[in-house]
């Protein structure tokens, strides 16, 4: 994988790769950022330029037979680790299980989240996790002898999915690594990780992508107009992953935004109407049926769309990028009711049911508190 594919972070390639020239590569890095921010090919590229050895700051340049095999993610000394889910016939997966599905979505979705990887997977109601397992594999395939003489390489990819017996198997291999091992473990969030795993790893924050790099990346690589790029580049707020699903037009944000405005008008109208209550309870039992990352994502929609409208209500809208379609809703109206004495503990509730649900609590019950509570909050006052 080219440096130059890689959109925007000229600062961070320019960090990795001369950490490699100088021959001062940390024997573990913490990638942190979001998918769409190009976490994952920003491992990949450093990886090839390490086991490679190239220079001038590209994948060119060094040895041709090495750079060929990151053509299709093959070389013997690169290894890979994510968030897999059990399976029929395989009840305790390991990443090597599902290398052929991992390929395929490296090599077409580079920039894609875990719900698109769950996707491929066909997982439909259940959660990836890295377990212990896989843990001993990583220390097995870095205590061996590397391929071509030179480092070996283990990436990663949802390291904030790991579970606490792999976390603490890992720590092992951080605290004394073997000879010319590089370990870079990518994640979204920094604080699911083990605080001593975190201690110990050099970490590297991404930022989101600046929109004009969306922009031109649209224009070259999707064939979109300007005025087309813009419009997309804005509403993905830095995030290429979001901006290919607006473009395709397969991401969920309108069912999103009918299950997000069905709620707060009915939790809006619901105090003192014992009617509304029986509808908060159907829409709870309606958002329980799907599959717990959708159930995930749209309670990340909802924070986003709260913060919004505390943008719209105290920016004037002037950083607002989100356009509502649903007839007869209007994000200024809306706006006020979201404010400073209410917007903390609405995200507080949100954030307790994200937590609940990764931990398998029943969804109808999430739901339905979180909606009984925002009733409340809704009404609280500026």
């Amino acid at each position: 994988m080219l440096f130059s594919d890689i959109l925007g972070l000229t600062h961070l390639k320019k960090h990795l790769t001369g950490t490699a020239d100088n021959g001062r590569i940390p024997h573990a890095q913490l990638f942190v950022g979001a998918t769409g921010s190009g976490t994952l090919p920003m491992a990949i590229a450093y990886a090839q330029y390490v086991l490679c050895k190239n220079t001038n700051g590209e994948n060119q340049e060094g040895n041709q037979a090495c750079n060929l095999k990151f053509q299709n993610f093959s070389h013997p000394d690169l290894h890979f680790a994510y968030p897999v889910t059990s399976r029929k016939g395989i009840t305790k997966p390991k990443a090597a299980d599902f290398l052929t599905e991992w390929r395929e979505f490296i090599t077409k979705s580079p920039y894609g989240n875990l719900y698109d990887w769950y996707q491929l997977l066909g997982v439909e109601n259940q959660q990836g996790e890295i377990r212990v397992q896989e843990a001993a594999e990583i220390l097995k395939k870095l205590s061996l002898k590397s391929y071509e003489g030179g480092f070996k390489v283990s990436i990663i990819w949802g390291a904030d999915k790991m579970n606490t017996e792999c976390s603490n198997k890992l720590l092992k291999l951080i605290e004394e690594p073997p000879n010319k091992t590089l370990l870079i473990l990518v994640a979204e969030t920094e604080e699911d990780i083990l605080q001593t795993i975190r201690s110990r790893c050099q970490i590297l924050h991404f930022p989101p992508l600046g929109e004009k790099v969306i922009v031109d990346a649209l224009v070259e690589k999707e064939n979109l107009s300007q005025a087309e790029a813009i419009k997309i580049a804005h509403r993905a707020n830095g995030n290429y992953n979001d901006a290919l699903h607006l473009l395709h037009q397969d991401n969920d944000d309108d069912q999103f935004e009918k299950w997000f405005i069905s709620w707060v008008r009915t939790a809006f109208k619901a105090k003192g109407n014992k009617a509304s209550i029986r509808e908060l309870i159907d829409w709870s039992e309606e958002i329980a049926k799907h599959g717990r990352e959708s159930q995930k994502r749209f309670l990340l929609y909802c924070q986003n769309f709260f913060r919004q409208a505390l943008m719209q209500n105290y920016t004037q809208g002037k950083l607002v990028y989100m356009e509502p379609a649903t007839e007869g809703f209007q994000l200024a109206k809306f706006a006020p009711f979201i404010h400073g004495n209410n917007i903390m503990e609405i995200s507080e509730e949100l954030e307790d049911a994200i937590f609940h649900i990764e931990r398998n609590v029943n969804p109808k019950l999430v739901f339905t508190d979180l909606s009984i509570k925002l009733t409340r909050l809704l009404h609280s006052k500026k």
